[in-house]
């Protein structure tokens, strides 16, 4: 009894293959890349508490002036409330924040872009912000909460939270004295204190994040990777739609060399001698002072076609004359269309007049 062997691969449509450069193409078009955004966040918090610790002194002196025009106008109490010095205090008050502010904005928005030019490179596209309805379907919704990408999420908040919880505590263990002095101290070290211990808490937190943001670039990498992957079947579809139909493309150039067969064969009459090898090759000669100062060849072929033109030729009573080394070097030498070579010349001279002889007797 005979055994059938089938393989079940062929029917699977589980994706196993890599994506193809178009795949990556037309996902990176769609907005479709890997990206980390915790490696943003982490960048963008090193690099803003970075910027606070070495700007602190220009931010106290700030912050000072502002609240030194408050307390300046609020001890004037005849001129508490005149328009011309609230206007006066509301202008250089929101000054002074502005000129605090702008800096860390901007190496905030400079970190940002850093970090997805990294990750992604250059990139911009309209396709993500394309309203899609499927996002409003509950079931849908239900799948993305209990999804793994959920679960990932979940464990990456959790890790978040432990780690700068850590911190805060860690630096309240080592510093509890300190902290318990503060209502004695002056406003100067007080402030100084709570802002160098915000700036130490946050970059030692960023720089944990930034390890942790690390990871995750690498697991949003592989994701991306595995969800990009395709089956054999649409790297064959995709292939068809690239290259054409294998088929499709056999047809067309069968076609076309039967139309080219055609043509060459309706040239035949035309010629002056066929040139044989005897029976491998056939080579069509044609010479027309008018059109060319040489003889040209208008055909050519070989065992098969050679004996298409030999019959061509014999119903047309065109001269078939035997010349074993030319018709090699022609075919061999010269394509349809083509002047014989510089080389053949006598060759071919002597054969045409032998021709033209015949043909005046």
């Amino acid at each position: 009894m005979r055994r059938f062997v089938i393989n079940l691969t062929l029917f699977s449509e589980e994706k196993t293959e890599k994506a193809t450069p178009k795949r990556r193409r037309e996902a990176r078009e769609k907005g479709q890349v890997a990206k980390s955004r915790e490696v943003v966040s982490a960048v963008l918090l090193l690099l803003m508490f970075w910027c606070i610790k070495t700007l602190s002194g220009f931010i106290y002196d700030n912050l000072a002036f502002i609240m030194n025009k408050f307390l300046t106008i609020f001890s004037n109490v005849d001129g508490l409330y005149e328009a011309k010095n609230l206007h006066n205090i509301f202008i250089q008050s929101v000054w002074a924040f502005m000129v605090i502010i702008f800096p860390i904005l901007g190496v905030a928005a400079l970190a940002s872009l850093i970090a997805n030019y990294l990750q992604v490179g250059f990139i911009f596209s309209f396709k993500p912000l394309t309203p899609n309805f499927n996002k409003l379907n509950p079931l849908e919704g239900i799948k993305r909460v209990f999804s793994k990408n959920s679960l990932v999420e979940l464990i990456k908040a959790s890790l978040k939270i432990l780690l700068i919880g850590y911190f805060i505590y860690d630096f309240l263990r080592d510093n509890y004295l300190m902290i318990s002095k503060l209502i004695y101290m002056d406003i100067n070290s007080s402030v100084s204190f709570i802002g160098n211990a915000i700036i130490t808490i946050g970059m030692r937190a960023s720089a944990v994040l930034l390890v942790l943001a690390v990871f995750d670039y690498g697991y949003q990498l592989w994701d991306f990777e595995k969800n990009l992957k395709m089956s054999k079947q649409e790297i064959k579809e995709e292939y068809k739609q690239v290259e054409g139909n294998p088929q499709v493309k056999s047809k067309i150039k069968e076609k076309q060399r039967q139309l080219s067969l055609r043509r060459m064969m309706a040239e035949i009459p035309k010629a002056d001698v066929i040139i044989t090898n005897p029976t491998h090759y056939a080579i069509a000669i044609r010479y027309d002072s008018e059109i060319s100062d040489a003889p040209i060849v208008i055909a050519k072929g070989k065992d098969l076609i050679a004996h298409r033109i030999k019959d061509a030729a014999k119903q047309s009573n065109v001269p078939v004359v035997e010349n074993k080394p030319l018709a090699q070097a022609l075919y061999k030498t010269t394509e349809i269309g083509q002047q014989v070579p510089v080389e053949m010349y006598q060759a071919v001279a002597e054969l045409l007049a032998f021709v033209y002889s015949l043909k005046n007797k």
